[in-house]
């Protein structure tokens, strides 16, 4: 990842509202959420919830598809992936670190991340 697209994706999840709509979008999996569902869950009016989806997709974070008259918006889990490669290639010194497992990567789609199986909460 180049540090200009690492930068725009930090700078978009910079942001309160923008950092929980990611938050719960990774917890929803690679299926993702209708936008209806967003705006409940986090009890988001539509046009705020709207400009915030905007911005998230502007930074690659996530994506969106329509389903009849529906519009689903899910975690790109492979740019968030890249982002978490950028910021720990050189962690632990130098030293080779314990590799990470990838969250929900295109060669396991089905997987549930594996952050979300421990008791933590988003």
């Amino acid at each position: 990842m180049k540090i200009n697209l690492a930068v725009k994706a930090l700078a978009a999840l910079a942001q309160e509202t923008r950092l929980s709509i990611f938050r719960l979008l990774v917890q929803t999996g690679v299926e993702g959420i209708a936008a209806g569902e967003i705006a409940k869950a986090l009890t988001l009016p539509n046009a705020t919830l709207s400009f915030h989806l905007k911005e998230l997709a502007n930074a690659g974070l996530i994506s969106a598809r329509q389903e009849s008259r529906f519009i689903y918006y899910a975690a790109n889990f492979s740019v968030m992936n890249e982002l978490l490669a950028y910021l720990t290639e050189n962690c632990c010194a130098g030293t080779p670190c314990t590799p990470a497992t990838a969250c929900c990567d295109e060669d396991t789609p089905n997987l549930t991340p594996h952050f979300l199986t421990q008791d933590t909460e988003l």
